[in-house]
C-alpha cells in the first residue's frame, strides 16, 4: 500500500533578486515525511497551476506552511498598512479556497504560523497587523540574533482546553512552544475554535468547528526538531493516523 501524499503549500521567492522560485522548508518535508509517515509533494503557492480539484483529486492532505508575506487585510475587510508587512496576492488567491474545499471533502489539513492565520481567514475572521503593538502582549517575533537553534528555541507555554482536540493529541493542558509571528488572530472565524492561547491571550491554537476531517492549526512552528520535540512529534504523528484513516 503506498503512504499518503502531502501537499506542502510553496512560498515566492527570488534569487539573486531576479529569478522566481517556489520554495518549501526542509523541515516541513522532513516532518511530514519521518514522522507522520507520508510523501511530501511541493504545492506551488499559484493558483494559475492547478485547479482546487486537481488539487485535492492528487493529494491525500495538505500543510499549510509559514511565510514571511502576510494575508492581505483585504479578505477580511480591512485596509492594508506599513504594519501588515509584505503580501502573496497568489499564495491568498490558491490557499484560502482550498482550506474551505478541504474541510467540505474531509481532507486532512494542518496549519502552521501563516497558514494558522490563512484558517482563520478562510472562515471570515481577521488579523491583528501586530501582535507585539497590542497592550499587554508579548513580542512573538523571531529573535532577530542568534543562531537557527536559538531562534527555534521554546519561548512560552500555551494553555490548552481541558478535553479538547489539542489537549488529547498532546495529553497534556499546557504545552511549550516556540515564537516567529508578528501577525496573529484578532477576531476568531465563524467556524474557527480556539484551543490553545498564549499567556498574554494570543490564541495559538485552533480548529474547525464540526470538521468531519482532521483540520487544526498552530501559530507556532511544530516542524522544528519535529521528530524529537515532544509537542511537534504528536501533532504530525496525529496528522499521519487522519491521512492513513482516511
Amino acid at each position: 500500500m503506498r503512504r499518503p501524499i502531502v501537499g506542502i503549500i510553496g512560498n515566492t521567492h527570488l534569487i539573486g533578486d531576479q529569478y522566481t522560485v517556489q520554495g518549501v522548508g526542509v523541515m516541513n518535508l522532513e516532518a511530514v515525511n519521518t514522522v507522520s509517515d507520508a510523501v511530501p509533494i511541493v504545492i506551488p503557492a499559484l493558483p494559475t497551476i492547478g485547479t482546487i480539484d486537481e488539487l485535492t483529486s492528487i493529494c491525500d492532505g495538505f500543510v499549510f506552511t509559514g511565510g514571511r508575506p502576510n494575508v492581505h487585510p483585504k479578505h477580511y475587510g480591512e485596509e492594508a498598512t506599513e504594519a501588515h508587512g509584505q503580501f502573496d496576492l497568489d499564495r491568498d488567491a490558491l490557499t484560502l479556497p482550498l482550506i474551505r474545499e478541504c474541510v467540505a471533502k474531509s481532507i486532512p489539513i494542518l496549519g502552521i504560523c501563516r497558514g494558522f492565520q490563512e484558517f482563520n481567514v478562510a472562515f471570515g475572521g481577521t488579523l491583528h497587523p501586530e501582535i507585539r503593538d497590542l497592550p499587554g502582549r508579548l513580542n512573538h517575533r523571531m529573535p532577530p540574533d542568534g543562531t537557527i537553534e536559538e531562534k527555534f528555541e521554546h519561548r512560552h507555554t500555551v494553555a490548552l482546553t481541558p478535553a479538547g482536540k489539542f489537549a488529547q493529541i498532546f495529553e497534556t493542558d499546557e504545552i511549550l512552544v516556540n515564537s516567529l509571528h508578528g501577525q496573529g488572530i484578532c477576531i476568531p472565524g465563524e467556524r474557527v475554535v480556539v484551543e490553545g492561547r498564549a499567556p498574554d491571550s494570543t490564541p495559538e491554537a485552533i480548529h474547525i468547528d464540526q470538521a468531519e476531517g482532521f483540520a487544526i492549526a498552530v501559530q507556532w512552528h511544530p516542524e522544528w526538531n519535529a521528530e524529537h520535540d515532544e509537542v511537534s512529534r504528536p501533532l504530525f504523528e496525529a496528522f499521519g493516523v487522519a491521512l492513513r484513516e482516511r
